[in-house]
């Protein structure tokens, strides 16, 4: 993703201030923040909170696109607000998928009314993907539990309970990702999926998102980024 996300920032026209991985962390430091006008983080669920912070001391907007730390999600966006920061997170950076989420609320929406027909959730990624279910998964699922009164919460497993939303996770590579969604029934089924065929539509969105958030203060989303 950071190769991806240079490629397109440098066609739009950016310049990349600081480059920081695991071959030099020790260059990830507030003075060197400061140099960015906005900060983009995507490395790993176990780091990405304390990056997010960092950035945030610094004074310098940050958008993530890390998956697997939303536990401390409320605390980042409570640190952001004391401190007059700006941040963006979003699941998925994708403008297709963000059509897409748009998409799946609107159908939950109607299929409401409709107790014949079951979700269920199916999202495909490279074997190098850490967490899992999907980030992008988990927001499609928390998207139809709001609105789906039999469903009352989503399981990373095969089940037959009424009350529960399946999502089921597989690991193939080459996979970027792919997430179908299954509301079935007796009589027929109804699908709609999202297929990425590589990582441009992510890194195009992060610096979409990017290019937003410079010189803004509070906390965004990728429906603000994109006006959908």
């Amino acid at each position: 993703m950071g190769h991806a996300i240079e490629e397109i920032a440098l066609q739009r026209g950016h310049e990349i201030v600081l480059k920081v991985g695991i071959e030099n962390v020790e260059d990830n430091t507030i003075e060197n923040i400061r140099k960015a006008d906005v900060a983009i983080e995507f490395t790993g669920p176990e780091i990405a909170f304390d990056n997010v912070i960092r950035c945030l001391e610094a004074g310098v907007p940050v958008v993530s696109g890390s998956t697997g730390w939303l536990e401390r999600f409320d605390e980042a966006k409570k640190y952001c607000n004391d401190h007059n920061g700006a941040m963006i997170y979003a699941s998925n950076f994708s403008v297709g998928v963000n059509i897409f989420f748009a998409i799946n609320k609107r159908l939950a929406e109607m299929m409401s009314s409709h107790p014949e027909y079951n979700a269920s959730l199916i999202e495909i990624h490279h074997t190098q993907k850490k967490d899992a279910p999907s980030g992008t998964a988990i927001s499609l699922a928390e998207d139809i539990l709001k609105v789906a009164p039999q469903k009352k919460k989503w399981v990373n497993e095969p089940t037959a309970k009424a009350d529960e939303l399946e999502i089921l996770s597989e690991r193939i590579d080459p996979a970027p990702g792919t997430h179908i969604i299954t509301w079935a029934s007796d009589i027929d089924n109804i699908e709609i999926k999202h297929t990425a065929h590589n990582r441009k539509g992510f890194a195009t969105g992060a610096v979409l998102a990017a290019e937003f958030l410079k010189n803004k203060k509070g906390i965004y989303n990728m429906s603000d980024v994109l006006g959908i």
